[in-house]
């Protein structure tokens, strides 16, 4: 493994210059070239810190990519039935990952059950039907081809206010279902 290579390639992922780097974890912009180079190798404390500031660990660093899971057969999707509401995870494994999606299909009238506050974020994207979305106190209508996208800090759920069942994508980051 060409630990520069991949510390390189994390940090311009994240729009990092060698200097801003070196700067949060208090090395020189030199070290960080030379690094990145394999000129040198650092210690484990001074990769903790690197791998802090660029927002990852040692176990996701050195992980495997050829046995991270990329496609997702839809056999391997996880399905929960409900008398109204039929949700699928997409990803098995999301609870382990950043974001989560889901798609949500709801009977005519049929809501979800109320997602208290939480952190983090929340995007959907209406396939079918027409919902009512509502944040908190506020209540938004959300059209088929439309999206959604919030802030988690306030209680949340969906309404179907179709005729027909509504089916919405929905990704929530961090996993939350």
């Amino acid at each position: 493994m060409e630990i520069g290579l991949k510390i390189k390639n994390l940090r311009l992922t994240k729009n990092l210059t060698q200097e801003e780097l070196a700067d949060r974890c208090e090395l020189t912009k030199g070290y960080i070239s030379q690094l990145e180079n394999d000129l040198t190798s650092p210690s484990i404390e001074t990769l903790k810190d690197l791998l802090n500031a660029l927002g990852t660990n040692f176990s996701q660093f050195f992980e495997d990519e050829s046995d991270t899971q990329i496609v997702f057969k839809k056999d391997e999707h996880i399905e929960k039935l409900t008398a109204d509401t039929k949700t699928t995870w997409l990803v098995p494994t999301s609870q382990k990952n950043s974001m989560e999606p889901i798609v949500v299909e709801l009977q005519p009238s049929a809501q979800t059950e109320k997602d208290l506050a939480h952190e983090g974020e929340e995007f959907g994207l209406v396939l079918k039907g027409k919902i009512e979305l509502t944040v908190g106190k506020k209540t938004y209508i959300v059209n088929q081809k439309e999206t959604f996208y919030f802030v988690a800090n306030k209680p949340h759920y969906i309404k179907n206010i179709s005729n027909t069942e509504s089916k919405i994508l929905w990704v929530s980051c961090p996993p939350n279902f």
